[in-house]
């Protein structure tokens, strides 16, 4: 068995929902946030978070007609333990 730490872990999430909000021809931050019913420092922050609370993700796939894995591109950590 592996042992990770909390601040190494062995995947992260990318997210892309700007790259989505784009695709979908939604302007601004502040149009999502009103179709999502979130607030617009909720969309703002998103790319720099670690966690995401579940009502606002499906609340911004919702919005955006995705599923909530399709806001983000898993990827391996380089930086991970190879233990």
């Amino acid at each position: 068995m592996v042992s990770r730490t909390k601040s190494n872990p062995r995947y992260k999430a990318v997210p892309r929902m700007h790259e989505i909000r784009k695709e979908k021809g939604i302007e601004t931050s502040k149009e999502l946030a009103q179709l999502a019913n979130v607030t617009e420092p909720t969309i703002s922050r998103f790319d720099s978070q670690t966690r995401y609370d579940i009502n606002v993700l499906a609340s911004v796939a919702k919005a955006l007609n995705v599923k909530i894995d399709d806001l983000f591109i898993i990827e391996e950590n380089k930086e991970a333990d190879s233990n």
